[in-house]
C-alpha cells in the first residue's frame, strides 16, 4: 500500500480515486463510476450509481471462489459448553434458508427487521439474511429492558422481530420472551410476526403471533441475493442521545462494504483464511463491524464468543479461545483486560495455552490507560494497539494501521488518523488549537465511506447533533489534543472536561494517574459540584485481587499521585475504594450516571447497566450534601 504518509495523503487529496480503487475489493452487480456524490451536502453519498448485495460479498462470493469448506464462523460458548464451526458453504445455506423464511413472512426490500438476540450464531444469520433480501436490520442488544426495546420498535417500525427464548449471563438464564412481550405491549407499532429461536436452557411459551425458528426454516425455500443500491441502508443501530429517544444511526450498503473490507487488511492485518476474535456483542457497533461483516467480507474466520472474559470458568477464557481457534488478531475493550488483570495480575493463566499464532491485540471502546497497555504488552509480547472510533463512524477513525505501516506506539494515544479521516482539534470559536492543547475533536466533511450518512428518518437531528457546532465539520463529542507527531490523544467526552476554579481539566488525565498505581485495577474520575471552585474531581477505584494494604493507605497515596502527576490545580482530594464500578453490559463505565447522581439529579438506573446493585451501593457515596447543586 505504500507508507502511511503516502496512503493518508492520497486519501485526502484525491478521495475519488482512492475510494474507487478500494471499491475494487468488493463484488458489484453494477460497479460505481464515481465514488462521491456531494450534490446534497451535508448529506454526502458514496458510490451513488453502484449496485451490490452485502450478503453475497460476505458469504456467497467466497463459496464461488472455491473456499466453501473454509471455516467462516466459529461459535464458542463456555456458558453452554458449546463449540460449533460453520464453513462458508454451511453459513450460506443457513442464511439463504432463513432469508427464505423471512421472505415467506412478507419481508422484502426496504422492510425493517428488529433482531433481539443473545450471542448465538443465529443472530449473525438473521443479520445476513436481512441483507440478502434487501431488508434493513436493527439489532437491539439482547436483554435490553422492555421500554428501551419498545422505543426502538416504534422508531424502526419493523415488520418482524427475531428473538430467542433466552440469553445467558454467567450462570444466570435470562428469559427473553417476557421482555419482548412487554416491549410490544408498550410499543405503539405492532410487528406482524415474531420469530423465536428456542434454546434448551429456557424454552419460551409461544403466542399466536410467534413462530418457532426451526419449524419456519424447515418449510422455507432458500432465497437468492437481491442487489440493492449502494446508498440503500444496510442497517439501523441505535445509540444514546443526550436527550430524548435514541438516535438511529444508518449504515449504507456500499460504503459499509467498501470501508470494512478495506479496514480488515489495512488496520487489522487480516486476510482470507485468517482468524479474528472480537470479544464484543452483535448488539453493538463493534459486533456489527468486526464480528459479522468485516471478517466475512474479507473471507476470514470470525469467532463469535458467548460469555465474559472472566468467571466462565476462569480469567483464561480469552487465551483459550485464541489458542484453540488459531486467532491472529484479537479485539476487545480495555475493560475486559482490566478484568483479566484484576483476577490474574501476573498473567499466570497464559502459561496453559499456545499463543504463538496471536499477532495483535486491538483495544477500543474507551480510553486505554497506559498501565493496562504496559501490562498486556509485557504479558503477550505482541503489539497492543489502541484505536478510537464510534457507533456513528462504523470503523476506526484513529489507529495504528499495521497492515499499511506500523508506527511507534505512544501509550495513551490511539496513534494517528486513518486514511479518509481528516481529523482536527478546534477551540470553541472554530480555530485550531496549538499542539498539546485540548479542544474539540472534529472531522472535516465529507466523512469517508462507512460513516453514517444520516439518522433514521431524522435528517434534522443528524445536522443538529453532529454538524451544527462547527461549519463543515463532524463533531465527535470527544475532547483531546494532537502532539508534534500528529498523534491524537482522546481524553474523554467533551462533558468529561471539568472546570476547577477556572481551570479546564480532563478527568481522563486524572484517571491515567490513578491507573498507574500498582494496586489499582480500575478507576473512574467524575466532576462534582463545589460551592467554592465550581467543580472538583472525585475518584473511585477498584483494587486488584490480593492487595494486602488497607484502603485508607492506598487512598492517601492516590491523592498524592495525582498531585504529583498533574499538580495541586487538579484539586483531587478524595478517592474512594469501592468493590466495583457501574458498567454497561458491554463493559463501559457509566460515568454520566455517576455524575448525575453526584449532582443531585434523580438519575434513573440505565437499562444497559450490567449490575444495578453496584449503582445502589455507590449512590450514598456519590450523593453527599456538600457535593450537590
Amino acid at each position: 500500500m505504500g507508507t502511511y504518509e503516502d496512503v493518508y495523503r492520497a486519501s485526502l487529496e484525491d478521495p475519488e480515486t482512492f475510494w474507487l480503487r478500494a471499491a475494487e475489493g468488493v463484488a458489484w452487480e453494477a460497479a460505481p463510476s464515481r465514488a462521491l456524490d456531494p450534490s446534497g451536502a451535508p448529506f454526502y453519498r458514496w458510490f451513488p450509481d453502484g449496485r451490490l448485495n452485502v450478503c453475497f460479498n460476505a458469504v456467497d462470493r467466497h463459496v464461488e471462489a472455491g473456499r466453501g469448506e473454509q471455516p467462516a464462523l466459529v461459535y464458542d460458548s463456555p456458558v453452554t459448553g458449546t463449540r460449533r464451526t460453520y464453513t462458508y458453504a454451511q453459513l450460506r445455506d443457513e442464511v439463504a434458508a432463513f432469508a427464505g423464511a423471512l421472505a415467506g413472512l412478507g419481508v422484502g426490500y426496504g422492510d425493517r427487521v428488529v433482531i433481539y438476540m443473545p450471542m448465538v450464531p443465529e443472530a449473525a444469520v438473521a443479520m445476513l439474511a436481512c441483507a440478502r433480501i434487501g431488508a434493513v436490520h436493527s439489532v437491539v442488544f439482547g436483554g435490553f429492558a422492555p421500554p428501551e426495546l419498545a422505543v426502538r420498535i416504534d422508531d424502526a417500525t419493523p415488520k418482524v422481530v427475531v428473538s430467542a427464548s433466552c440469553g445467558i449471563e454467567g450462570r444466570r438464564v435470562i428469559p427473553y420472551q417476557p421482555l419482548l412481550d412487554r416491549a410490544i405491549e408498550l410499543a405503539e407499532h405492532k410487528p406482524q410476526k415474531r420469530v423465536v429461536l428456542q434454546r434448551p436452557q429456557e424454552r419460551a411459551e409461544l403466542g399466536p403471533d410467534d413462530l418457532d425458528w426451526a419449524d419456519l426454516v424447515a418449510a422455507a425455500p432458500p432465497a437468492a441475493c437481491v442487489p440493492v443500491a449502494a446508498t440503500d441502508p444496510l442497517y439501523i443501530l441505535y445509540t444514546s442521545g443526550t436527550t430524548g429517544k435514541p438516535k438511529g444511526v444508518v449504515r449504507d450498503c456500499g460504503g459499509c462494504a467498501v470501508a470494512l473490507n478495506w479496514s480488515m487488511s489495512a488496520v487489522y492485518d487480516i486476510g482470507p483464511g485468517e482468524t479474528m476474535f472480537t470479544g464484543s456483542d452483535v448488539g453493538w457497533v463493534v459486533g456489527h463491524s468486526y464480528i459479522v461483516y468485516g471478517p466475512l467480507l474479507a473471507g476470514a474466520t470470525t469467532v463469535l464468543y458467548e460469555g465474559k472474559p472472566v468467571g466462565t470458568p476462569d480469567a483464561g477464557q480469552f487465551w483459550r479461545v485464541a489458542a484453540e481457534h488459531g486467532v491472529k488478531t484479537m479485539f476487545t475493550a480495555p475493560t475486559a483486560f482490566r478484568a483479566i488483570r484484576k483476577e490474574d495480575p501476573k498473567g499466570a493463566l497464559t502459561a496453559a495455552y499456545d499463543l504463538s499464532r496471536l499477532r495483535y491485540l486491538f483495544l477500543a471502546g474507551e480510553r486505554l490507560d497506559p498501565e493496562t497497555y504496559h501490562w498486556a504488552s509485557a504479558l503477550l509480547d505482541i503489539p497492543v494497539i489502541d484505536h478510537w472510533w464510534q457507533t456513528e463512524t462504523g470503523w476506526p477513525i484513529v489507529a495504528n494501521p499495521v497492515g499499511i505501516e506500523a508506527a511507534p506506539v505512544k501509550p495513551g494515544s490511539p496513534t494517528r488518523p486513518l486514511p479518509g479521516w481528516d481529523v482536527r482539534v478546534l477551540d470553541p470559536s472554530g480555530q485550531p488549537v496549538p499542539t498539546g492543547v485540548d479542544g474539540a475533536i472534529v472531522v472535516k466533511l465529507p466523512l469517508p465511506p462507512g460513516a453514517l450518512p444520516t439518522l433514521w428518518n431524522d435528517d434534522a437531528r443528524f445536522v443538529a447533533s453532529y454538524l451544527s457546532a462547527y461549519d463543515g465539520y463532524y463533531l465527535t463529542g470527544d475532547s483531546g489534543h494532537l502532539d508534534e507527531d500528529g498523534y491524537l490523544y482522546v481524553m474523554g467526552r467533551t462533558d468529561d472536561v471539568i472546570n476547577v476554579a477556572g481551570h479546564r481539566l480532563s478527568t481522563g488525565s486524572m484517571e491515567e494517574a490513578l491507573a498507574a498505581h500498582p494496586d489499582v485495577a480500575e478507576c473512574a474520575v467524575i466532576g462534582v459540584a463545589d460551592p467554592l471552585k465550581g467543580q472538583v474531581p472525585r475518584g473511585f477505584v477498584v483494587l486488584k485481587a490480593g492487595t494486602s494494604r488497607g484502603p485508607g493507605e492506598v487512598e492517601a497515596e492516590l491523592v498524592r499521585l495525582v498531585r504529583e502527576r498533574i499538580g495541586a490545580v487538579a484539586s483531587l482530594k478524595e478517592v474512594a475504594v469501592v468493590a466495583a464500578l457501574p458498567k454497561t453490559r458491554s463493559g463501559k463505565i457509566l460515568r454520566k450516571t455517576m455524575r448525575g447522581i453526584a449532582d443531585g439529579l434523580d438519575e434513573p438506573i440505565p437499562s444497559t447497566v450490567d449490575d444495578p446493585g453496584v449503582i445502589e451501593t455507590l449512590r450514598p457515596l456519590l450523593r453527599r450534601p456538600d457535593h450537590t447543586v
